[in-house]
């Protein structure tokens, strides 16, 4: 590894980054002193632990930026590793995608729904629940109190333009916002209490319920009284889902952390107005090496990253972080208030705080029991490849190819990632034939395989214009995602003048697969190689090909095919791949495909265009529903012109021809 030059490094705040000879960072850090936290490295491996001395021995160079405080060190950091996802840090990752209760308050007329995944803006996000049937029987509990809608957008839009309510209005689990039978005013209210309730006020809803139900029963409004009594007992039912609770209405969360040496379970309960009404699991893969406090700090700052359920006032841990001023710094930044980081000690809080270790260690056991099967059937997956096929290595990142096409027509191809044996998804992509007029599987393999081998190499090349560019061990200029150099990008001055350069983006596209596997027999196998000896990466990159006919696996310089044993990891590996391969291509070419038929069923009609089509499609949920549309719900249609309306009926409902609807041929044809 090439050490910086002496006093090159600055003696200030920043982010450093070691980067492997193919551009690729193997580790992000953070340091009050960038130049006291790099020197450290540069001593005898031995006195390095394990992890630490593995990764500087990798490693090609370092490089770094400069900021002007802890906390912002602490965030660059934090932004980069979810960037690179480097090999050496710790990674987080979600026990399960838990499910939460999101209410659409940027909608006219919000709704409440169980999502899970990427969050979205103009929501409100309460949870997360550890199950979805609790969530589900809470808020149909919830929907006798507050009667919101429930439904989609596009139905509701139906229900709107038919003036019919649907069967939820007529069971009282919904207010009939889309036929007018609740005002604005009235349904803002509803979502307002709804709101309260989820985030634990439920002590002044349901004093309010008693108060209104009490005065109609005075006043002998008898009918009034019997729904607020029901209101009110649905409440305090689904109140009491929520089964754990302080002495005084805090709003805190509490961290709890057990595992070993390698892993880590983590457990966080979300409390609000002294309930818990959340939880999150987290497991924690240490492939650095890490302090409890450090550990602790990087799971705060990822957590609280991206925090659907907010910041609260208070955080409770069961290790101070190490660097205490800098976190608390970056969370009160976060919330946009102070935050307090505490460890209790005694009372209720610090039962409470043994309550979640309890789970973090219950959530250990099950993840390593689960793990450990996991992990070996992989690892004798990857060795028996090795040993069976003659690779220089165990193939820890694998691509496989596949092509998909009807008749010719929407010729598409994919590349499905598996790295340690397991599915890389984010790191899939898919491919449209260009340059292929006709069926020619072999043809259209070869124009994908060389577009992203091509890639590869065009990244490498500006990798190491980057790298000559740059100053001593910090790295050349940045890149942006096409590959393409940027000789004035991010570069800033530090405190004696030099120049410091942010890593340069290296993209995942760009790093070679340790096996590149093609769906097919010797044919396919013979463009692959063709392709590899082109581009001069033969010795580089190895390949073979999966027949389906025997699973047979077909490598270079032989002409009988490798018979793996039907009962082998690395056999069951492959189909793996393959099968994953295609389907991935088959869903992309259903989409092209369906996307073309869409246009050609409803192209030539006069008046519509695009945006018209996109429209009529979207409205009614599809071409099968827009078919089942009468004529005069199309001619209803306020921003439809009549005569449009009653050409795109005549279109959808006329008889096709041999050759399909008008302008349908021609479509195929380009």
């Amino acid at each position: 590894m090439t050490r910086p030059l002496p006093g090159s490094i600055p003696d200030g705040p920043g982010s450093y980054q070691f980067v492997d000879r193919d551009g690729r960072i193997l580790y992000v850090g953070k340091a009050k002193s960038l130049r006291q936290r790099l020197n450290s490295y540069f001593q005898d491996p031995g006195g390095l632990p394990p992890r630490t001395a593995q990764m500087v021995q990798q490693a090609d160079h370092v490089e770094w930026m400069v900021v002007d405080s802890e906390s912002e060190a602490l965030l660059l950091e934090h932004n980069l590793i979810k960037q690179f996802q480097p090999r050496f840090n710790v990674r987080l990752k979600d026990d399960k995608s838990y499910p939460w209760l999101a209410v659409t308050v940027g909608d006219a007329w919000p709704r409440p729904a169980v999502v899970r995944g990427r969050k979205r803006s103009g929501v409100r996000y309460f949870g997360p629940y550890p199950n979805v049937g609790a969530i589900r029987e809470t808020l149909d509990l919830l929907l006798r109190s507050f009667p919101v809608r429930t439904c989609s957008d596009t139905k509701f839009r139906r229900h709107e333009r038919l003036g019919r309510p649907c069967l939820l209005f007529h069971i009282e689990r919904c207010s009939g916002p889309c036929v007018g039978e609740v005002t604005h005013e009235e349904y803002d209210r509803l979502v307002a209490d709804l709101i309260a309730f989820l985030g634990g006020e439920t002590g002044p809803l349901e004093r309010g319920l008693e108060t209104d139900m009490r005065e109609a029963s005075r006043a002998q409004e008898f009918e009034r009284a019997s729904v607020l009594r029901d209101k009110l007992e649905a409440v305090r039912a689904a109140d009491a889902v929520r089964q754990m609770e302080l002495a005084n209405r805090e709003d805190l969360d509490v961290f709890g952390v057990a595992g070993d040496e390698l892993e880590a379970a983590v457990q966080v309960f979300h409390v609000r107005s002294g309930k818990v009404v959340g939880r999150l699991g987290l497991f924690v893969d240490k492939v650095e090496d890490l302090t409890p406090g450090q550990l602790m700090e990087r799971v705060l700052v990822d957590v609280y990253a991206d925090a659907a359920s907010g910041v609260p006032r208070q955080v409770l841990v069961p290790t101070m972080p190490e660097e205490v001023d800098a976190v608390s710094a970056y969370l009160a930044g976060q919330r946009g208030g102070p935050v307090a980081l505490r460890v209790p000690l005694r009372g209720t809080k610090r039962s409470l705080l043994q309550t979640v270790e309890q789970n973090a260690k219950e959530s250990f056991v099950r993840h390593r029991l689960h793990r450990t099967s996991d992990h070996n059937s992989r690892a004798r997956a990857l060795e028996s490849l090795q040993h069976e096929l003659g690779l220089p290595h165990a193939p820890l990142r694998i691509e496989c190819y596949d092509m998909s096409h009807l008749q010719g027509t929407d010729y598409v191809g994919s590349m499905v990632v598996f790295e340690d044996g397991l599915p890389k998804k984010s790191e899939y992509r898919h491919f449209r034939v260009a340059t292929v007029p006709g069926n020619d599987d072999y043809a259209a393999m070869e124009e994908v395989l060389t577009r992203r081998l091509t890639s590869l190499l065009a990244d490498d090349r500006a990798s190491h214009a980057a790298s000559v560019g740059g100053n001593g061990a910090v790295g050349g200029p940045d890149r942006g995602d096409n590959g393409v150099t940027d000789p004035g990008a991010g570069v800033e001055g530090d405190d004696r003048g030099g120049p410091v350069v942010p890593p340069p983006t290296r993209r995942r596209f760009a790093y070679p697969p340790q096996l590149l596997l093609l769906d097919g027999g010797l044919g396919q196998l013979n463009v692959g190689v063709r392709v590899l000896d082109e581009l001069g990466l033969t010795e580089r990159i190895p390949i073979a090909s999966l027949a389906k006919s025997f699973e047979e696996v077909y490598r270079p310089g032989r002409s009988e095919p490798y018979r793996l044993p039907r009962q082998s990891e690395g056999l069951y590996l492959l189909q793996q791949l393959r099968d994953e391969a295609h389907r991935f291509a088959i869903s992309y070419h259903r989409t092209l495909r369906g996307k073309r038929m869409t246009v050609g069923a409803l192209d030539g009609v006069g008046g519509l265009g695009p945006k018209r089509r996109e429209r009529l499609i979207e409205q009614f949920g599809g071409l099968a529903a827009l078919r089942a549309v009468s004529k005069e719900e199309l001619l209803g249609l306020s921003w439809l012109p009549a005569e449009v309306g009653a050409a795109v009926y005549e279109r959808l409902h006329t008889p096709l021809s041999p050759n399909g609807p008008p302008g349908r041929q021609a479509e195929v044809d380009r």
